[in-house]
């Protein structure tokens, strides 16, 4: 699928909000589409009153990832998926430093598109799932001005400390988070390899950095 540049911009404010998932006390009996409806409203609160977020202040925005987004988000399985098979192949630290920088580019990707969000609410569709599944689709759309915005989540349930449903891939519009960042870094790793993945990332996190 191939999106316009205004549905573009308009699917990044959906995906910026969805990246400042409010702060919350698990509940280990919260159905995933009662999670999803529930923060998502709390992050549509929580940018309309942070005038720093809705600025693009960087600082600010990752601080608010690490503190509220990352505890929801099963983010080493997301950045597996979307190195692909080189993520086998690589060492503890490769994959510690391919999070970090894949991390930094989502924030500075979608952080401008946070001032977009005004007065948009979420409507979450049913749930298709049956009691027992461990892996789950929350269908959602972002309702406001012109047509509504198509926001998915994949999540799925962990066991143990911290139990609980995790986000793990996002879909905006019909195009798949971890898909589409795979297809860009596959010719990278197919030429240079994990450790060429990994400096083609900080180059294009430092060149956005300089670019403000």
């Amino acid at each position: 699928m191939t999106l316009t540049r205004r549905q573009w911009h308009r699917g990044a404010a959906a995906l910026a909000a969805a990246w400042c998932l409010g702060p919350v006390t698990a509940h280990a009996d919260e159905t995933p589409d009662a999670l999803v409806r529930r923060l998502s409203t709390e992050v549509l609160d929580a940018v309309r009153a942070d005038k720093a977020v809705q600025g693009g202040d960087i600082g600010r925005v990752i601080a608010l990832v690490d503190r509220m987004v990352m505890p929801h988000v099963n983010f080493r399985r997301m950045t597996a998926a979307a190195v692909g098979p080189g993520w086998r192949q690589a060492t503890p630290e490769q994959q510690r430093r391919l999070q970090d920088e894949f991390k930094v580019l989502l924030v500075r990707t979608y952080a401008g598109a946070l001032a977009q969000v005004s007065d948009q609410t979420i409507q979450v569709k049913p749930l298709r799932a049956a009691a027992g599944d461990q892996d789950v689709l929350v269908r959602t759309e972002i309702v406001g001005r012109g047509d509504p915005i198509q926001l998915d989540y994949r999540l799925e349930k962990t066991p143990g400390q911290g139990a609980g449903w995790k986000i793990y891939n996002l879909n905006v519009l019909g195009v798949w988070l971890v898909e589409t960042y795979r297809g860009q870094f596959a010719p990278e790793i197919n030429a240079r390899g994990v450790d060429g993945l990994i400096e083609a990332l900080s180059a294009r996190n430092k060149n956005n950095a300089q670019r403000g």
